[in-house]
């Protein structure tokens, strides 16, 4: 494929890297905010809570501010329903995950703009089959759509089995980054963390030294998640990477180019 399927514009490009860098601030709040020492309830601050949704809907619109060509729009919608229906299907269990190993191929195949739509969009679209629709909807968006969007970045130049191991070490990396942003954007409102085999709270603590806090979190990161629901997504993808990857990217590509308009109109000369 030569060519993405949502083009995106400096002015988009530069809408989406001040975007993605607002969200990453809106995750590691607790990390960068001064909390009052000693208080025993955490609010995020209210306006980021506000914000996330109107920078996801300021991105997406900016992305698409060309208009969607209908046959791409039918793809993303196609796209979006399957990973919707696939999200429903694996729940999660066990750290099973058959909607990250779509989300990579189609923004490998697609492109950087495309693969942060379809992240968006998917996530969006299985919260409201499973009624999952909370608080936590926005930033499982805002990262799932950095997944997709990652995906389209990497380099063109690699094809055949070395795309696809590529491809499944992007998995690996996406799984665990995944777990770890999830986990940031939930951690800091538990209270009383206590695990077996770990002496001491794993509660954030409002006022400790940011590096005390960072250790802390990383700690309860490795022993809730690490090695199970973030072990599991990684694998589930790797292998539906490795096993259907060459015919979804096969099939991927034949419907970009039958969606995807390449070329110039020169206007005529009277």
């Amino acid at each position: 494929m030569t060519a993405s399927a949502v083009p995106l514009s400096r002015r988009s490009a530069a809408v989406l890297g001040v975007a993605s860098l607002a969200g990453l601030m809106m995750l590691c709040w607790p990390l960068l905010v001064r909390v009052d020492p000693g208080t025993t309830r955490v609010d995020p601050p209210f306006l980021f809570l506000a914000l996330l949704p109107v920078v996801i809907a300021v991105v997406l619109a900016e992305v698409s501010e060309g208009g969607l060509d209908p046959r791409v729009l039918a793809v993303l919608g196609v796209l979006s329903a399957v990973n919707a229906v696939l999200r429903g299907i694996s729940a999660g269990t066990a750290g099973i995950e058959l909607v990250f190993f779509l989300l990579i191929l189609a923004g490998r195949v697609m492109g950087a703009g495309f693969g942060f739509v379809l992240g968006c969009t998917s996530l969006f679209a299985s919260a409201l089959m499973t009624a999952g629709v909370g608080p936590w909807l926005p930033y499982q968006m805002l990262v799932a759509a950095w997944v997709g969007m990652g995906a389209g970045l990497l380099p063109r130049r690699v094809t055949g089995r070395w795309e696809v191991a590529m491809l499944a070490a992007y998995a690996v990396a996406a799984a665990y980054g995944y777990g770890i942003l999830m986990n940031l954007s939930s951690w800091p409102f538990l209270l009383g963390v206590q695990l077996p085999g770990h002496t001491g709270s794993l509660s954030y603590v409002p006022g400790a030294p940011v590096l005390e806090n960072l250790q802390t979190f990383l700690v309860y990161t490795l022993l809730t998640s690490t090695g199970s629901w973030d072990t599991g997504r990684a694998l589930t993808t790797v292998v539906a990477v490795v096993v259907l990857g060459p015919a979804v990217l096969a099939t991927l590509r034949r419907a970009s180019r039958r969606a995807t308009v390449v070329g110039r109109v020169d206007p005529v000369r009277a």
